[in-house]
């Protein structure tokens, strides 16, 4: 240790292999809070695996993963949302048949103080606690303009809508950190563009926001880092405009067209 400052998340030399294939090779990284870390490459490049060996879906077969200098490796998914990391996922875990807001109240659970056996018995402090969590999701919903669609199914949301909620929900949690896997993906130009403002948003809170995600102009927009991963392994990481004119970046995986579109981002 060198004594200076403790990233928030510090990921070195995590790897696992499927078989003899390594799927994650020696991936290093680490993210800020506040700061916005976008990983990028082709498919197959290994960022949803990198971000389930984060999130302890996976099991590292090499590396450690650090949240706050406490090392985090293999904890299991809901001991890390206690210590502060939440995430979304790239095919959406939405209750289709709950309205909007009770998907967040489920969110909520995790800092509810009442207990299984209080509920069971119908117990006032359960009454005051589902009143306290409603308000805490409807404002969650409010700061991802969501709030006149609380009452709604979540079954009857747009996808972009869809896509926002499960970003509230997360949010729940009161994370230092959000990892979100595709949250552009299948959106519009306006949705994608409402998405650019909350993951802003939420960045400038003092959370740090990781990011995996194929819309390079968004990416290009909003990134302080990024990340260029390529057949498991890394390939580039900088700044986005140094990122995007990486001749490696290029070739692998950007080519002409997603220059332009990253060029746009800074037009």
């Amino acid at each position: 240790m060198n004594g200076g400052p403790t990233s928030l998340l510090d990921v070195s030399d995590i790897g696992i292999a499927f078989g003899g294939l390594k799927a994650v090779d020696r991936v290093s990284f680490k993210v800020e809070a506040g700061q916005v870390f976008s990983i990028i490459g082709p498919n197959g490049a290994g960022k949803t695996t990198l971000f389930n060996l984060v999130t302890g879906i996976y099991r590292a077969s090499q590396g450690k993963v650090r949240l706050a200098g406490e090392d985090i490796t293999g904890l299991a998914p809901h001991l890390l949302v206690r210590r502060g990391m939440a995430r979304t996922f790239q095919n959406l875990q939405v209750f289709f048949r709950m309205s909007a807001v009770e998907n967040v109240m489920v969110g909520c659970h995790l800092s509810e103080r009442t207990s299984f056996l209080a509920d069971l018995l119908g117990l006032p402090a359960v009454g005051r606690q589902n009143r306290v969590t409603r308000e805490r999701a409807m404002e969650l919903l409010d700061k991802v303009g969501l709030a006149p669609l609380a009452d709604a199914s979540a079954g009857a949301l747009p996808y972009g809508a869809l896509k926002r909620l499960e970003i509230a929900r997360a949010l729940a949690a009161s994370p230092k950190i959000l990892l979100l896997d595709e949250p552009a993906a299948g959106c519009n130009p306006v949705e994608t563009e409402a998405m650019d403002h909350l993951i802003a948003d939420i960045a400038r809170s003092g959370v740090a926001v990781v990011l995996i995600e194929h819309d390079m102009k968004l990416v290009m927009k909003i990134s302080d880092r990024v990340l260029v991963l390529a057949q498991g392994r890394p390939l580039a990481e900088g700044p986005p405009r140094a990122v995007r004119d990486n001749p490696d970046v290029i070739a692998a995986y950007l080519g002409d067209h997603g220059a332009r579109e990253a060029d746009r981002a800074h037009g």
